[in-house]
């Protein structure tokens, strides 16, 4: 009688060469939001330009700022630089690998925040299909925000604190939860959404309460997870402290977020414009959401529905929670349609038709899952991280291949007056939009300071007021100027400010090029 042993060696080594499915997408986004005309899809934001710099000046100095060292208004100001770490680390990057190795490096971490969420859905009763097809609703609703910076962190951050939160919640044995201070001192300092951290915590802690009600039965179990999830949030709290400006930094970002002229003006913290298509998916996911609680069998507990609601809403207050709200939501929703799907033919009020095509449609998931279980070697993703480092290393190429070539687009910022900055040695300060700030931060500190750049938080309402008066050409913008001691403008060419200073005897253009036109005060 033959052995099965060979069989099943060869099996082995196709189940660890073969991709899987979350092997096909870590590898899709990887590739796709760094390599080739998308690379460039992660720089349409400036603001890692200032990161960089401040990381790099970390790294000289061994010492955080306390300071700012930028701005020419500012200069010598309380500056909370909350994101040191992440600065530390993205400047290393840079050290090395350039803006590839900096775009390579968040395009690695979207990719593996939406891998786990993938993998979590799926291990916590999701099928397949309907797992995959609600991720990449949180993909298209998440790409609005899919850029270069540290809040890609925070999404990693939300998927990990999730599993450990609502693992411990299901299983009250389980005592993961236990690294939630540990998360949060990395997460405190690498971004300020660390605060959604806090918000989780406080809305299982809830839910443990309805439960403590409505479950007189179960007192005394709830009450000890109560117990243990209020040590953890205690300690939770503390370890947010270990940072280095202590309680002023959660100070700092209450008063920032509870700031209502700057939710009001910066456009990443107003409510979705449903016009686009990132918002128009997030509004196909809430409806799927919709859908899929009314025709649950088993309901979801309070702290899910909470945190579903919660979820919901703060995508629809600020266009800048759409990727956590996202992703939180295709974690609770996809065991919840999944197990619908399943239940489809035992339900009469569902048409045959209909009853059919998802039983055909969660049939089909359950093989597919079947299978992408004998995919363990995830040796795809390995390959490509090995592949992509490599190219980053080597200027982007591979062999003689260039597969990644990161840069700002010249037609969005100011790259040619850049060059002319530079090479005219002007040491400014030069005001410029605050979104070209951190562009001009990254080509030009320290030799040319700016006047101001996107860090809202450090320069508070009234001189965003007065950029904003500035740039609208309000009466008042001479004066503002002036104030602001500028003998330097930057501007995009045919803006409303560069064609009023054409006309302004008291302002000369020094230099203009497709996409910017550079002034000077006259003596």
């Amino acid at each position: 009688m033959p052995s099965g042993k060979p069989e099943r060696a060869s099996s082995s080594w196709i189940g660890f060469l073969l991709p899987s499915i979350a092997d096909l997408l870590f590898v899709a986004l990887l590739f796709g939001l760094s390599f080739g005309a998308l690379g460039r899809v992660l720089l349409r934001d400036a603001d890692i330009g200032w990161h960089i710099r401040n990381g790099q000046m970390i790294l000289a100095s061994h010492a955080i700022p306390r300071t700012d060292p930028f701005s020419s208004i500012k200069a010598g100001d309380t500056w909370y630089a909350w994101e040191w770490l992440y600065d530390v680390v993205i400047a290393t990057i840079h050290q090395v690998a350039g803006l590839n190795g900096v775009v390579f490096f968040s395009a690695a971490i979207i990719a593996a925040a939406f891998v786990l969420a993938l993998q979590v859905s799926l291990k916590r009763g999701g099928n397949l299909v309907v797992t995959f097809a609600l991720l990449i609703l949180s993909l298209a609703a998440s790409a609005v925000h899919f850029l270069a910076r540290p809040h890609v962190l925070t999404w990693l951050f939300a998927v990990i604190w999730f599993v450990l939160l609502d693992a411990a919640a299901t299983r009250r044995t389980d005592r993961r939860v236990f690294w939630l201070p540990t998360l949060m001192i990395l997460w405190v300092n690498v971004h300020g959404g660390f605060v959604l951290g806090f918000a989780m915590l406080g809305i299982y802690l809830m839910g443990g309460a309805i439960e403590w009600v409505a479950h007189p039965a179960e007192r005394r179990e709830t009450a000890r997870w109560i117990t243990r999830l209020g040590v953890v949030t205690a300690f939770t709290v503390a370890a947010s402290f270990v940072n280095p400006y202590g309680y002023h930094l959660h100070a700092h970002v209450y008063h920032y977020l509870t700031d209502r002229f700057l939710m009001s003006q910066i456009s990443e913290f107003l409510s979705p414009d449903f016009h686009g298509a990132a918002q128009q998916c997030f509004a196909a996911l809430l409806i799927v959401t919709i859908v899929s609680l009314a025709s649950a069998r088993e309901k979801l507990g309070p702290s899910r529905l909470l945190l579903l609601l919660f979820a919901a809403y703060s995508g629809l207050y600020a266009t800048r929670n759409l990727p956590t709200s996202s992703l939180l939501m295709s974690l609770l929703i996809a065991p919840l349609l999944s197990n619908s799907m399943r239940n489809a033919n035992e339900n009469s009020a569902i048409v045959p038709r209909l009853r059919g095509g998802l039983a055909r449609i969660s049939s089909f998931g359950a093989r597919m899952q079947s299978v992408e279980r004998n995919f363990r070697g995830h040796a795809w993703i390995v390959l490509a991280l090995v592949a992509g480092c490599w190219a980053c290393l080597h200027d982007g190429r591979l062999g003689r291949t260039q597969l990644i070539h990161a840069q700002f687009d010249a037609k969005r910022f100011p790259v040619q007056a850049a060059d002319y900055i530079a090479e005219q040695n002007i040491a400014g300060p030069i005001f410029s939009l605050d979104y070209w700030g951190g562009y001009l931060i990254y080509r030009l500190y320290p030799e040319t300071k700016v006047v101001l750049d996107d860090r809202h938080d450090f320069y508070g309402d009234q001189i965003i007021k007065d950029y904003l008066n500035i740039v609208t050409v309000q009466p008042t913008y001479q004066k503002e100027l002036d104030a602001m001691h500028v003998d330097w403008v930057l501007l995009p060419r045919w803006s409303s400010l560069a064609n009023i200073l054409r006309l302004n005897s008291a302002w000369k253009s020094v230099y203009e090029d497709g996409t910017a036109a550079l002034f000077r005060r006259r003596p």
